[in-house]
Parts: structure tokens; sequence; C-alpha cells
């Protein structure tokens, strides 16, 4: 199967680096998670900039930066039925598709899990402003 295109609301498979590792001098993480595509920026090389923020089964200890995934949401992306949260206090930035893309488990070649619906998404645009208006910047760059 093809790569998709990049969408704000795609849930993709990506080798996910925390804050702390990064800040320990790692470059690579143990595990992939899915992590949601929550900004995307046009270069004017034509090259496309994702940014994703990881979802996790462990609660944020900001919970006003995470969201927790609806059960039924869950359900529709075929994730466990473990309670879940996006967290929105870290994000990844790469280069699409990157070097960290997987496949989602158990898949020989899909690397998406589908998409958040409209009003999660809405949801999270807004909590996502209110951290800019903080001047909170996440991003870890995997490039």
């Amino acid at each position: 199967m093809p790569l998709p295109s990049p969408e704000p609301g795609l849930v993709i498979s990506y080798e996910y680096l925390w804050r702390h590792e990064h800040d320990a001098g790692l470059e690579e993480d143990r595990k992939n998670r899915p992590c949601v595509m929550i900004l995307l920026v046009e270069k004017s090389d034509g090259k496309t900039v994702v940014t994703v923020a990881p979802i996790t089964h462990s609660p944020s200890k900001y919970m006003a930066t995470a969201i927790e995934i609806p059960v039924k949401v869950k359900e529709n992306l075929k994730l466990d039925s473990m309670s879940s949260w996006l967290i929105l206090s870290e994000a990844n930035t790469f280069i699409w598709p990157g070097y960290d893309l997987r496949l989602i488990p158990g898949s020989k070649q899909n690397y998406t899990y589908g998409y958040l619906p409209p009003k999660l998404f809405e949801l999270i645009k807004t909590k996502l402003l209110a951290l800019a208006k903080s001047r909170h910047s996440p991003a870890i760059s995997r490039d």
C-alpha cells in the first residue's frame, strides 16, 4: 500500500521520541505508538513538515494539555480498549514521510490507523492554540 497523504487528524504508527528521552541524548525510542498529525507546513521546496503528538496509556502529569481518547474513537481506529490520552505538551516534527514512520502492529503494508473525528480534532486545535498563546513550544525535530 502506498504511503498516505499527510493530513491533520490522521493517526499514524510512529517511533515517537519523548522530551525526557531527547534531553537524555537519545535519538530513537524503544516503542512505536499511535501519533496524531496535529500540524502540517508546506515548505517552499515542496516538502511537508509534519508535527505529531503521541497517544499513550499513561495519563499526563499535565492533564490540562492532554485529551482522553473516547472509547468509540479507539474502537474505530482499532486501538486497544485501555484508557489513552493524546499528549499535547509534547510533539515531534519531521519531513514527511520521515525515517520513524512504522507499520501498524500486525500489518505488512499499513502505516495508519485512520482519522480522528472532526469534533475531537476541533477540541485538539483549541487546546493547541491555548498552548501557542502561552508560548509553549513542545516540538522535537526528528530530521
